[in-house]
C-alpha cells in the first residue's frame, strides 16, 4: 500500500493563525494544508499539485488568513511541486518560510540524492533544506507492489479469510519466501465502528489469521509476527462507507 504526500505550509503569522490538524493521506492522495494570505496563492499551489497528481487525488485543506510570505514564495513552492515527489512513499513536504523539510521512504539512495538536489536547484540560497528521506528495502517495495492497494478480505466481523483474501496471500508467498535476512510484521487495522477494545481484539485476530495462513504455506515462523492496532491508525475518514472500507486492512512491514 502506497501513501504519497502531505504538504504542510506554514508561515510567520501577523496574528494567531491556527495550525490545521494533520491527517494521514489515503492511498494515492495528496493532502495539502496550511494558511496562505489570499485566493491567488491558494489557487496557484492547488493548480500545480493537480497538474502533477491529478485533480481527483488532491485534498484541499488550505485556509486563507493573515500571514506574511517571503518574497516570491509562491513561485518557489510551485517549482518544488513536481513529478519527483511521486517517488516518495509515506511522505511529507513541509515549507515553513525559508525552511524546507522533506521526509518519507524512497526505493534507493540515487533517488534520495536526486530528490534533494532537485529541490535545492529550484530554490534560492535563502532557503535551507532538511533531508529526512530514508531508503526502504527492496523487500518492502516488492511487497507493496504485490499487494497493490488491494484489501485482504475477511468474513464480516470475523477473523476468517475469504477466498479472495487467501488468493492475495498466495501472491505474496513468493516475495515473503525470498526475504533476505529481514523479518515481517503483519499489522491488523479496523475502522472505528464499535468498541475500541473489540476492534483491537479483532485486528489482532485477523493479523494472526494471516500469519497462520502464511506459516502453513511455508513461510518461516521465526521471521513473521503479528500485531493489531484496531482503529488507531486510519488512512481515510471513518465518516463514509468508502473510508471505513479502506481502514479495514492488513499491513505488511519489513523490519531489517
Amino acid at each position: 500500500m502506497r501513501y504519497f504526500l502531505l504538504l504542510l505550509l506554514t508561515f510567520s503569522a501577523v496574528s494567531n493563525a491556527m495550525t490545521p490538524e494533520l491527517i494521514t493521506p489515503a492511498p494515492g492522495q495528496i493532502v495539502v494544508t496550511g494558511t496562505v494570505p489570499d485566493e491567488a496563492s491558494k489557487a496557484g499551489i492547488l493548480s500545480q499539485l493537480r497538474s502533477v497528481y491529478g485533480s481527483d487525488q488532491v485534498v484541499d485543506q488550505i485556509s486563507i488568513g493573515p500571514v506574511v510570505l517571503p518574497s516570491n514564495w509562491n513561485g518557489y513552492v510551485r517549482k518544488i511541486i513536481n513529478s519527483d515527489l511521486k517517488s516518495i512513499n509515506h511522505g511529507m513536504l513541509k515549507v515553513d518560510g525559508y525552511n524546507v523539510s522533506v521526509k518519507g521512504e524512497v526505493t534507493n539512495e540515487a533517488t534520495k540524492q536526486k530528490l534533494v538536489s532537485n529541490i535545492a536547484s529550484n530554490l534560492n540560497p535563502s532557503f535551507t533544506i532538511k533531508n529526512a528521506l530514508t531508503v526502504s528495502s527492496v523487500d518492502q517495495h516488492t511487497l507493496d507492489n504485490t499487494l497493490a492497494d488491494r484489501t485482504i478480505e475477511f468474513n464480516f466481523g470475523k477473523a476468517t479469510l475469504t477466498s479472495k483474501g487467501m488468493a492475495i496471500l498466495d501472491e505474496l508467498l513468493e516475495p515473503l519466501l525470498r526475504l533476505d535476512n529481514n523479518k515481517i510484521v503483519i499489522i491488523g487495522h479496523t475502522d472505528s465502528t464499535g468498541l475500541r477494545s473489540s476492534n483491537l481484539a479483532l485486528s489482532k485476530a485477523r493479523a494472526d489469521a494471516v500469519k497462520n495462513y502464511l506459516v502453513n504455506a511455508g513461510v518461516d515462523d521465526n521471521i513473521i509476527s503479528a500485531s493489531g492496532v484496531g482503529p488507531d491508525n486510519p488512512i481515510a475518514s471513518n465518516d463514509t462507507a468508502e473510508g471505513r472500507a479502506k481502514n479495514r486492512r492488513i499491513e505488511f512491514r519489513v523490519v531489517e
